[in-house]
């Protein structure tokens, strides 16, 4: 077993994580398995760190101005007091030091050196002195130092410069520390997480600032080329999807399907049909039930207010189909006109981003997205204004759960009363009942916790254009459908055995998916909740926190997972007679991939 070279009780120089600085710790122990020690710095944070991070104490001078880096904790303190030596060292920015303006003589180099690192370290403090939380509302830990430079009109540029080059050095950090919070820690979380709240507006130079840098960025989705070839692509390609699976037997081989006629197509009484459903849960969102919360701190620092009543937006559209039922109207009959419907929710999708990017041309650059890039074709498809809303109508907020998600489970009712009409059956098929009922409970989930949509990357980063329009009112009530739509076509029978071993996959890929989505937005929304004071994280360098215990723990994306298995179970109904309606699985897989590649970046 290899030697230990420090011992327990041992006072040394442990690196912090992110930064070339050493703190004075005390070694409390050692792990032979892992070889990492675990340190106490003076302001009580534990953290664990490889032996190459700790230094004696007799490796290092003792610094010129007499003011030392012994822990996070002190530099509270010495920022703290005006009065104090090292403080009128670090001054802002933008005025150059004494040592510099004494003298520009070789002789004063060093001086000079030794002035630059003091300001660098006195930078670096909001993430010391800040380990814990998730503090969206900052700027790598600096907007109240910008802030501050910015009130005596001072531009920070030795601060914008250097700040990019620190998450560059501390990048690994996230693999190789893990810090773990204490219970007695919590009053200390909770009050720093409160006064992260305060901080809802961000100074306009910086603002400013973020907007132009994503112009440099990498676009996505392959640039200008790909997000033209996915515009043109995704709609042909539903289209041919859904007339493949009309056939009676679907193949490569009679690939492209026969197209049908335009009047087969287009309707304009079906696309008044669905300007109506449109409009109606439009009707839905605006009624004064439910309550009003705040969203996340968007990439602006602002919080908008949003109405949480898509579950009773669905229990009233359930409540006027039940009675439409009633009332004798033949809803299958709406299968006939299918393709139409499609067709219908694309032009209006078309209609809407158009809508969007001309507006967005009037937005004020801090309500633009941050993944926009200044491109005219890239913005249409990727959004250009973050959070378009007339009024208080949020028109993306409305988009990602309402006429898509709502109008995918008409569409299964649809496809199930079809089925029992062309095949005249007296009740679904069980395959059939089972579809309808797995995407019937993600649904009701997804509306029940209506609030949770509000931390994804959606709300908080993705502009509103064709991306998102055409996927949440087309894409998603289409193609998710589509293993309903094959059923009618392509009946599948289903022992109970069977079903229940389905049942059982979909049930766990549910309660993974459910448990891990709680879990994390109770975090995104709350670091400091005591709910949460068992879950260890790692503090990165944007002066987030990421989960690595609990459900995010055993996988590095649980939520994930459990989506994934639920695709699987929605699929495994229609039997294997065909690869069609495994179309829904691989497609997935393939979003979710790179989706995580999306949110790692």
């Amino acid at each position: 077993m290899p030697s230990r070279k420090f011992a327990d009780g041992e006072v040394v120089r442990g690196r912090w994580p992110g930064s070339s600085l050493y703190y004075e710790v005390e070694i409390l122990s050692h792990d032979s398995k892992s070889q990492l020690y675990t340190v106490k710095y003076k302001d009580g944070t534990e953290l664990e760190l490889k032996e190459s991070d700790i230094k004696p104490l007799t490796s290092f001078k003792q610094r010129k101005s007499g003011s030392t880096s012994s822990s996070p904790s002190r530099r509270r303190g010495s920022k703290g007091s005006r009065g104090s030596r090292s403080r009128s060292r670090s001054r802002s920015p933008g005025r150059p030091p004494r040592s510099s303006r004494r003298s520009a003589s070789a002789s004063h180099q060093p001086d000079i050196q030794e002035t630059r690192r003091e300001i660098l370290e006195v930078k670096l403090t909001p993430l010391v002195l800040k380990p814990f939380g998730n503090s969206i509302s900052r700027y790598n830990g600096e907007a109240e130092h910008v802030e501050r430079n910015t009130e005596r009109n001072e531009l920070p540029q030795k601060n914008t410069q250097e700040k990019f080059h620190l998450p560059q050095e501390s990048s690994y950090v996230s693999t190789q520390y893990s810090l773990r919070p204490r219970r007695e820690e919590i009053k200390l979380k909770e009050t720093d997480f409160n006064e992260e709240k305060l901080v809802t507006k961000r100074p306009a130079l910086l603002r400013t600032y973020e907007v132009s840098t994503t112009q440099t960025e990498d676009l996505e989705f392959g640039g200008v080329p790909g997000v033209l070839l996915l515009m043109i692509g995704l709609p042909v390609f539903l289209f041919l999807l859904l007339l493949m699976c009309k056939q009676d037997e679907p193949s490569l081989l009679n690939f492209p399907p026969p197209l049908p006629a335009w009047g087969d197509l287009w309707e304009t009484r079906v696309f008044g049909v669905y300007l109506l459903w449109f409009f109606v849960q439009a009707l839905f969102y605006l009624l004064p039930i439910g309550k009003v919360v705040e969203g996340m701190p968007l990439i602006n620092g602002r919080r908008l207010k949003y109405r949480l009543n898509g579950f009773y937006a669905f229990l009233l559209t359930s409540a006027a189909v039940g009675a439409s039922l009633c009332w004798g109207l033949e809803l299958h009959s709406m299968y006939r006109h299918f393709l139409q419907f499609a067709l219908a929710a694309t032009v209006f999708s078309a209609l809407l981003s158009v809508y969007l990017y001309a507006r967005s041309l009037r937005a004020p650059r801090e309500e633009l997205s941050p993944a926009s890039s200044g491109n005219a074709v890239y913005d249409f498809f990727i959004g250009r204004e973050l959070n378009p809303r007339i009024g208080t109508f949020d028109l993306k907020y409305f988009c990602e759960l309402r006429p898509g998600l709502i109008g995918w489970v008409l569409i299964n009712l649809v496809l199930l009363l079809t089925e029992m009409k062309l095949n005249n059956r007296a009740a679904p098929s069980l395959a059939m009942i089972l579809v309808n009922s797995f995407q019937l409970l993600y649904v009701v989930d997804a509306l029940w916790n209506e609030e949770a949509v509000l931390t994804t990357m959606d709300i908080l980063r993705d502009g509103f254009g064709f991306m998102l329009a055409f996927g949440d009112l087309v894409w998603v009530p289409f193609i998710y459908s589509f293993q309903a739509f094959y059923l009618v076509h392509h009946p599948n029978e289903v022992s109970w055995p069977v079903a229940s071993l389905i049942i059982v996959l979909k049930l766990s890929g549910y309660v993974i998916f459910r448990c891990a989505n709680s879990q994390k937005n109770a975090f995104r929304k709350n670091p400091a909740d005591p709910k949460l004071a068992h879950l260890k994280t790692i503090h990165t360098s944007t002066g987030k926190s990421l989960l690595v215990s609990g459900w995010w723990g055993f996988v590095r994306h649980p939520n994930y997972l459990g989506d994934l298995l639920m695709a699987l179970a929605w699929s495994l109904p229609c039997g294997f007679s065909h690869a069609l309606p495994y179309f829904y699985v691989v497609y997935f897989t393939a979003l979710l991939v790179h989706r995580e590649a999306r949110s790692s970046h």
